[in-house]
């Protein structure tokens, strides 16, 4: 007799297999058993659910959240039981004294209000510190947080990479699944191609994943995704484009068929390539993204003593009108299709939920000063909501057999973040598996065995004897994102049961007091 026994579920294994009707016994965290009639000292009726493995989400930013109250509760209510922080090269971990102030306020917008007494010096304190975790949580090394560690945001590559290599190398060896690269933000944003190979030294013929936020997301985005393939193909290593888009309606349905293109190409060839993709037409990130790279040099000192400046600023009005060097957001979807989400001083707290131009108009300024004025003011914690995706694209993506799901969540602890962190995965079959976009069997494969591939996650993302016993009971009818734009703080509807290493952490769709997360550790061999 088996310790748990899920009885009569539809199995949904998440390998994109047909589904079939199945008991599951579970003993010791495990996987025992799938077959008919098994029997267990606890049972729960399957009967009329839908079983499939816990959903895995492995781009998140909750670097400073895990150590929060309430961590893992919203996470749960749409299915999570497996999660990544340390995206887009900003990792809460590794870093010393050197930068960290710099650091902190770079991250914050992204992260939310940081606790001081997280231990940041290595990965292996900051994996150490996270305690009672309801869910599993993994974390990449960021190689835009190594990098600011060694030489700050100076424009200029290290001399001596033997300090970068050591601190990846350090990380990696410490429980980092991943190295992830933001090349949209600086630092990174600094490294040429070859100077880039060659900080990523250290994942030479490994099977390390590099997971990219690309140097372009509009315009350039085949030419950024080319870059990459460059780089993965010189390390020979596994390569991740992260929330794959093409931003603006200059380039909705043009770019996104050449990017897969070429990817698919690259795996011809014999590379590891794939992609994940958000299910949002708009994005989130810190409202400096805005400007071009060279002005985020120094840091966030450097940048408010440059924006107050006439010239400067007169000078990226024109940058913004005419450029096309760089990932130029507001010209390529309009000062009112960026929505200010978060801002920390009570001041100016009256113009969150408000569009650019709409902020402009109540400060009495044209956009560009306006976007200085509200930087200088609030030392560059903001963050933004930027309505850059087209539905067309998202569901190209989602169709591709190496996308996976992700939500790219944001944490700020203030204004509004954006419903992907509550809503994503009742989402995606709310609105794409219910309207024929998905079958059922490939959406669980997107956000449960691909995703864990893609990180090279052991034991996670299939139902299989001797897999861990993550698994969500669910009726997909009666999934439901609750969260919007306006009212994004609402938890999703739609689990009946979850289990987390073997331990029920929603009953009935209630959430029980169950802390059976752990770190994630990767299969990664060199």
């Amino acid at each position: 007799m088996f310790e748990l026994v899920l009885k009569g579920g539809t199995v949904v294994n998440g390998l994109g297999t047909a589904p079939f009707v199945a008991d599951i016994a579970v003993e010791n965290g495990t996987i025992a058993a799938i077959g008919p009639d098994l029997q267990g000292a606890k049972t729960l009726d399957c009967s009329s659910y839908t079983v499939t493995p816990g959903f895995i989400d492995i781009h998140r930013h909750g670097d400073a959240a895990v150590f929060r109250k309430d961590f893992g509760q919203l996470e749960l209510k749409q299915g999570l039981t497996s999660v990544v922080n340390g995206a887009c090269g900003l990792s809460l971990a590794p870093f010393g004294a050197a930068n960290r102030q710099a650091l902190l306020r770079y991250l914050q917008p992204v992260t939310g209000k940081l606790d001081p007494t997280i231990p940041t010096d290595s990965m292996a304190a900051y994996l150490a510190a996270i305690r009672d975790l309801p869910i599993h949580v993994g974390m990449m090394v960021g190689g835009g947080t190594v990098r600011t560690d060694v030489c700050g945001y100076q424009a200029n590559d290290p001399e001596d990479f033997r300090q970068i290599h050591q601190r990846l190398e350090k990380a990696l060896s410490e429980g980092a699944l991943a190295v992830s690269l933001g090349l949209g933000y600086a630092p990174e944003c600094f490294y040429r191609t070859d100077s880039l190979i060659t900080a990523l030294e250290p994942l030479k013929n490994s099977q390390i994943p590099i997971a990219v936020h690309l140097r372009e997301e509009g315009d350039m985005v085949c030419e950024a995704i080319r870059e990459m393939i460059e780089v993965a193909r010189s390390l020979h290593c596994p390569l991740h484009v992260s929330h794959l888009k093409a931003m603006g309606k200059r380039n909705w349905r043009k770019r996104i068929p050449e990017a897969l293109r070429i990817m698919q190409q690259a795996r011809e060839e014999g590379l590891d390539v794939s992609c994940d993709v958000y299910l949002y037409e708009a994005g989130s990130t810190q409202l400096l993204h805005l400007l071009p790279p060279d002005y985020l040099e120094g840091g966030v000192d450097a940048i408010c003593e440059r924006l107050r400046d006439t010239a400067c600023m007169d000078a990226l009005r024109e940058r913004i009108k005419n450029a096309h060097d760089f990932d130029n957001i507001a010209q390529m979807i309009g000062w009112e299709n960026i929505i200010v989400s978060s801002l920390p001083s009570e001041e100016y707290r009256y113009l969150i939920g408000k569009t650019m131009d709409e902020v402009a108009q109540c400060l009495h300024l044209d956009p560009v000063t306006a976007l200085c004025e509200i930087l200088v003011h609030e030392r560059c914690a903001v963050t933004m909501i930027d309505r850059i995706n087209c539905e067309d694209d998202i569901r190209l993506i989602l169709n591709d057999p190496f996308a996976s799901v992700i939500s790219d969540a944001t944490y700020p602890t203030v204004g509004l973040p954006h419903p992907r962190v509550y809503a994503t995965y009742p989402r995606l079959f709310e609105t794409y598996v219910k309207n024929g976009v998905l079958s059922l069997e490939e959406a669980v494969r997107k956000c449960t065995s691909l995703p864990a591939r893609s990180m090279r996650i052991k034991g996670k993302g299939v139902l299989a004897v001797g897999m861990d016993a993550d698994i969500n009971v669910f009726r997909p009818e009666q999934l439901h994102a609750l969260a919007t734009f306006e009212m994004p703080r609402q938890e999703s509807t739609g689990l009946q049961h979850v289990l987390v290493g073997g331990q029920v952490a929603i009953l009935n769709g209630e959430l029980t007091a169950a802390a059976n997360g752990s770190i994630l550790h990767s299969s990664n061999v060199k």
